[in-house]
């Protein structure tokens, strides 16, 4: 049996019994991509409940990194990174729902595709920044261009990592505030969990009018933590499915796929990321799975993993995840 058909969203998406109707998002269409995820830019488009959207995102440095030459200094202007497509507003969304994102695929964009990774000065795990005040001098500027496809990331002529793409920013708009793309949160936003890929479903808590959802920060490959700042970023086509359930109060976005349940907690510092995500791991266990809360807490300290999403971004990111098995 499809997990789908046993998912969250297929069995609460008011959208679920509905034929999808195919939405391209394209670059023309979008026109210009966001910075900050938020109540107040004009949607680019509309959609119902069940439809499908193909989206043509950017990589998350715009396009401004070309060559192995380039400087991200002098091409790069923080906060001016991580461009988003939307904000595609859902029809009957609205405070206390929740928007299921189901991602169905990722795919290159261009005929030489290729993705970039980039040491970026003061931005990164193992070096000083704004937020980590040391007295060092910048890491050096690297930029490495990288030939991709479906199957493969040709790393180097020593290694070929496996084409494992995923979203890297998912968000809807928060109430009231306008929050930049490079800062996870309540909302979603640059969360760069390696899980939020094809064949996942992400949870996000509706908090404004027809949800406003953003997408962007393709990644072809990344590692736990993002340590250098940057996964391969690329352009890519993504393919989402966007469903509604109504009615269904959560804080932090969630994510689902055919193995697991995932509760997604961010900030600083990255214990406290942990304890957010653990915390509505076992309130979620409690409120849908029938476990008392306290048999919820000690069976993850036994079964739980963490999925360390990044290290490197305003606020860190924690995945809490239990085995699907472990709930039935």
């Amino acid at each position: 049996m499809n997990w789908l058909s046993e998912s969250i969203m297929n069995k609460r998406g008011v959208g679920v019994d509905r034929e999808p109707v195919n939405h391209h998002l394209t670059e023309k269409l979008q026109d210009k991509y966001h910075y900050t995820i938020g109540p107040y830019s004009r949607p680019v488009m509309e959609i119902q409940p069940g439809d499908r959207v193909i989206v043509e995102t950017r990589d998350a440095f715009e396009g401004k990194i070309g060559e192995e030459t380039d400087k991200p200094s002098e091409l790069l202007k923080l906060p001016f990174l991580n461009p988003q497509n939307g904000p595609i507003l859902i029809q009957g969304a609205e405070k206390g729902d929740v928007l299921a994102v189901h991602i169905e695929s990722m795919s290159p964009r261009g005929k030489d595709p290729h993705g970039f990774c980039c040491m970026v000065p003061n931005f990164g795990g193992l070096t000083g920044t704004d937020y980590t005040a040391l007295l060092n001098e910048p890491l050096p500027e690297v930029v490495r261009k990288v030939k991709l496809d479906e199957e493969n990331v040709y790393w180097s002529r020593r290694h070929t990592l496996p084409y494992h793409p995923h979203i890297g920013t998912l968000s809807v708009s928060p109430e009231i505030d306008s929050i930049n793309s490079l800062t996870p949160d309540t909302h979603g936003g640059n969360m760069d969990v390696p899980d939020m890929g094809p064949g996942s479903i992400t949870y996000l808590p509706v908090r404004s009018p027809g949800a406003r959802l953003f997408i962007g920060d393709a990644h072809a490959c990344q590692g736990d933590g993002e340590v250098c700042g940057t996964a391969v970023e690329y352009a890519s086509t993504t393919t989402i499915r966007v469903d509604l359930i109504k009615n269904w109060w959560i804080s932090w976005p969630r994510l689902e796929n055919a193995d697991a349940l995932m509760s997604i907690g961010c900030a600083r510092p990255l214990e406290d990321a942990a304890r957010i995500a653990y915390r509505e791991l076992v309130l979620w266990m409690t409120a849908d799975y029938g476990f008392d809360k306290w048999d919820a807490y000690m069976m993850l300290s036994q079964v739980g993993k963490v999925r360390l999403g990044n290290f490197v971004d305003p606020k860190y990111t924690i995945g809490a995840m239990i085995a699907k098995r472990y709930l039935k």
